[in-house]
């Protein structure tokens, strides 16, 4: 059992992800690493998710969890891990895991939930798994409205990279399908 004070071993975003998609969890890849994948020069040291609150759905999340040995990262160090309960409701979870850290989202900026994003998602080939990602152009649109002051860092290098895949590839990352290079999600 993990105890508060422990901190993973190393950080691997990419065996996050492709935990969940061993797992068949439906989610949307969302936050820095859904910018990385797209080209954004950005850093992130978490991977974040907005999940299908789907009781089946929940099961396969709480299963793959206590695989890592997810535990929520709290202030005061208690040693608390995921629980259904906790996983259906609408809040944001924020794990420690012997992988890295997980945030496990209900909803992100302007209440948008797993079914509201899908029409805004790219898929992208990853290890032979399909993710789904919150396309770069709705990243751009949902931090205009954050107050976070990362966010409104990260912004114009978001509008900025958008830009330049619209003008040199031609491509509208709103139906974008490619193949994500293992290394640009390994941190």
């Amino acid at each position: 059992m993990p105890t508060g004070s422990e901190k993973p071993t190393a950080l691997d975003l990419s065996a996050i992800l492709e935990g969940l998609l061993e797992a068949e969890i439906q989610f949307i890849l969302v936050g820095g690493l859904a910018a990385v994948v797209q080209g954004a020069p950005v850093t992130t040291m978490d991977v974040d998710i907005v999940h299908n609150r789907s009781s089946e759905n929940i099961s396969k999340l709480i299963a793959f969890l206590k695989s890592i040995d997810a535990i929520y990262r709290r202030p005061d160090g208690k040693v608390i891990g995921p629980n259904e309960g906790d996983i259906s409701g609408k809040g944001h979870f924020l794990f420690t895991t012997r992988l890295g850290p997980l945030d496990v989202l209900s909803f992100i900026e302007q209440g948008k939930a797993y079914e509201d994003l899908l029409e805004h998602t790219v898929e992208i080939e990853f290890r032979g798994h399909i993710i789904r990602v919150l396309n770069l152009k709705t990243l751009v649109e949902l931090k205009k409205t954050s107050r976070d002051a990362k966010d409104k860092q990260r912004l114009i290098v978001l509008e900025e990279t958008l830009r330049q895949v619209k003008e040199e590839y031609g491509i509208d990352l709103e139906s974008k399908k490619s193949s994500a290079n293992n290394d640009d999600v390994d941190q």
